[in-house]
């Protein structure tokens, strides 16, 4: 029987929160913490100049540079999503987003009361709309009235693991801009690509300057999620030097500033120093090696996923066990999750946290949770092991996994018709 308590079934209270990596707090970082944590001046709204040029020096090695004027911090990214729709379209707009999309970018939209349209994503890569069907989507959207002003995407896409080939983003890229879109490129993850050499990874303000505002949340590949930091970069153009004003106007509003050991971590962080790098480095190569892992588990068993590329997750589509599920009373991707959750004993979202058909049984697969069985100690020793899969608490989740999925297979075998 269905559930109908409405508890877990989709309020944002209950979505699946940033994912951290599951390791220990970088020392260095925990120093720099400690160090300003007896100052008691608060920050500035938007960033302090230490940190907004620290922010110039990141990005500007990243072939996107900048001056301090075009940058604002706030307190993790969800907070400059939500000032950069009120400035974008707090006023009637729209928003357009990817279907599937990470799971705190709709909720900001609607908190303003505007409407979100979701945008098929093409069979490769999520994160960035087919531009067909974003052409479509617009079109569609003006015929009924709305006016869509605003698309978010990502390159290195949360939920599904995926970055977007080069091609596909400059198509999208042109339609979007063609339609007086403006764009908003999340890349908080980046700089976890888990084949840096093998993978061409762009972003959309390399194509587009004039029309495309950079968030990154430092909790993608700099810091915990418990210290939450982001950064905001805007276009070198007058309509980027307006936004830059609205976007300071409400964050001051909010009272969304860092706090004071945040933003010395924050500062650090994106200086790129030695013990910073090298620990995003061995954390990107444990976590590729874990989310290879967990996609060969999903794809033995029968389930459908997209090899991953970035990031900390497996997307997984489980329709091939449709009628297994159905056995289990999973008909819908909450079920789903419940389901899993419970089988598991690690989260698993449902697909419909990330603006996907409920009706689909699809789900995300977190890579960090694999090591929630390890104390400090042996989640630091996983950083340098060359097969962490094979590490006890890793085994463990990975054949709690296993199981799992190995009897829906079976279940599903029954259920298909003699040839």
């Amino acid at each position: 029987m269905r559930r109908t308590d409405p508890e877990g079934h989709g309020p944002v209270r209950y979505g699946p929160p940033l994912s951290g990596d599951g390791l220990p707090v970088l020392p260095e970082l925990t120093a720099v913490v400690a160090a300003a944590a007896g100052r008691a001046d608060a920050q500035p709204v938007g960033g302090a100049p230490a940190l907004l040029e620290a922010a110039c020096g990141y990005w500007t090695r990243r072939a996107l540079p900048c001056v301090p004027d075009q940058v604002a911090a706030g307190p993790g990214a969800p907070a400059l999503l939500l000032a950069l729709t009120a400035a974008l379209a707090g006023d009637g707009a729209d928003v357009l987003v990817p279907r599937p999309c990470a799971a705190w970018w709709a909720p900001y939209a609607r908190v303003l009361g505007r409407p979100v349209f979701h945008v098929p994503t093409p069979a490769e890569s999520g994160g960035v709309p087919d531009p067909y069907a974003l052409l479509e989507t617009v079109r569609r959207v003006r015929a009924e009235g709305g006016d869509p002003r605003l698309l978010v995407l990502s390159v290195a896409d949360d939920p599904t693991a995926t970055v977007a080939p080069p091609e596909l983003l400059h198509e999208t890229v042109e339609a979007a801009t063609a339609e007086g879109l403006h764009l908003v490129s999340d890349e908080t993850w980046r700089d976890t690509v888990h084949a840096p050499h093998a993978t061409v990874l762009l972003s959309p303000a390399e194509m587009r300057p004039d029309r495309v505002t950079v968030v990154t949340d430092l909790a993608g590949a700099l810091l915990p999620p418990g210290w939450p930091a982001a950064v905001a970069r805007f276009p070198a153009s007058d309509t980027g030097r307006r936004l830059h004003a609205r976007v300071l106007d409400i964050l001051t509003g909010l009272g969304a500033r860092l706090a004071t050991p945040v933003a010395a971590a924050a500062c650090y962080a994106l200086d790129e120093p030695p013990p910073v790098t090298e620990r995003r480095e061995a954390a990107v190569r444990l976590h590729a090696r874990l989310a290879d892992a967990a996609h060969a588990e999903v794809t033995a068993a029968g389930a459908l996923a997209r090899p991953p590329q970035a990031g900390r997750h497996v997307y997984a589509d489980l329709s091939p066990f449709r009628e297994a599920l159905a056995a289990q009373d999973v008909n819908d991707a909450q079920e789903l999750e419940d389901f899993l959750t419970a089988r598991t004993g690690m989260p698993v979202p449902g697909g419909h946290r990330f603006g996907d058909d409920l009706a689909a049984p699809r789900v995300r697969i977190g890579t960090g949770p694999l090591l929630g069985g390890a104390d400090e100690e042996e989640r630091t020793d996983a950083l340098t092991s060359p097969t962490p899969w094979e590490l006890p608490f890793v085994q463990s989740s990975l054949i709690s996994l296993r199981s799992v999925l190995d009897d829906l297979r079976d279940e599903a075998q029954r259920w298909e018709p003699p040839r």
